[in-house]
């Protein structure tokens, strides 16, 4: 299957971009591998006629939006988000009207539609960066992540108008998980990613996204590390960091729609160019400003 896939990547001049949660056997055929923030840049910079986005669709959606010149391919099409579903683009329209001069910002996580009707999107790796370019007295609405936008009002000192959106893979993840992993791994310090409630993110040493992660497990001097988030990152980790040790805060946290991608739909994504995902001219048009507006930031 990995041979068939270098064929083909090779054939039609494909790049493979893979986030962080897919599984182990598909980030290890991917060109690059990332988070959010990460992917989003080398969808700018790839030298491919071809872009094959391995994780959920609103990436793909992303890419397609930054690359209205090439072909963007998922594996699965049904790899949806639910943080993503929870607001909708005329949810947004209606609360903008009840809030006439916010600024409209989205996280990444979130669809085509919705990125449109925002000034600029943020990522967990980026969101404290970009958000303390706005004023102080400027009024924002955030969405989807509440938990997201309540991470970055307690680092800025800001309020924000808040979607009640979550992600459900991190909401399964408690406080007392990460209690009881200390007590397991006693000295080991705790990574949480700050999709995770409150309770859970004060709990925990760090608040990261999976690059920011990386860069931890990287530079710490630390030989045990405790990881809360989707359990896809251990792999990344682990095969990046061969002198230590990393342990899953809930081997739980699985997501569903991150596993969608195998390596037999990545090869029969590549072998037939299906699925092509396709983002209307008018919508990638406004997406792409607000897209654009944060990799100008961050």
């Amino acid at each position: 299957m990995k041979t068939e896939i270098d064929r083909l990547r090779r054939e039609r001049r494909a790049v493979i971009l893979a986030h962080n949660y897919c599984r182990a056997e598909v980030q290890d055929v991917a060109d690059f591998t990332g988070d959010s923030l990460e992917l989003a840049r080398r969808a700018t910079e790839v030298d491919a006629d071809v872009i094959v986005f391995c994780g959920v669709y609103f990436m793909a959606e992303t890419a397609a939006i930054l690359n209205p010149g090439k072909t963007v391919l998922i594996p699965d099409p049904t790899a949806g988000c639910p943080m993503a579903d929870m607001v909708t683009a005329e949810q947004l329209r209606e609360l903008k009207a009840r809030h006439p001069g916010a600024a409209a910002v989205c996280y990444v996580n979130s669809t085509a539609e919705v990125k449109a009707e925002c000034d600029i999107c943020v990522t967990s790796g980026n969101a404290e960066r970009v958000m303390a370019t706005f004023p102080a007295d400027r009024e924002i609405i955030f969405v989807p992540d509440q938990h997201l936008g309540s991470h970055i009002m307690g680092l800025l000192g800001r309020k924000y108008i808040l979607w009640p959106g979550y992600c459900p893979t991190h909401a399964a993840l408690s406080a007392k998980s990460i209690a009881d992993a200390r007590a397991a791994h006693p000295g080991a310090p705790v990574l949480v990613h700050p999709e995770c409630a409150r309770d859970v993110r004060e709990a925990a040493d760090e608040r990261l996204s999976t690059g920011g992660m990386c860069r931890y497990a990287r530079e710490s001097a630390a030989k045990e590390i405790l990881v809360g988030t989707e359990v896809g990152i251990l792999h990344r980790l682990r095969s990046e960091n061969p002198g230590k040790t990393f342990h899953p805060v809930n081997e739980r946290l699985v997501c569903p729609n991150m596993k969608k991608t195998t390596l037999e739909n990545l090869a029969e994504s590549l072998r037939e160019m299906k699925h092509r995902v396709v983002v209307p001219a008018d919508i990638a048009a406004r997406a792409r400003r607000a897209v654009e507006a944060m990799l100008a930031i961050a």
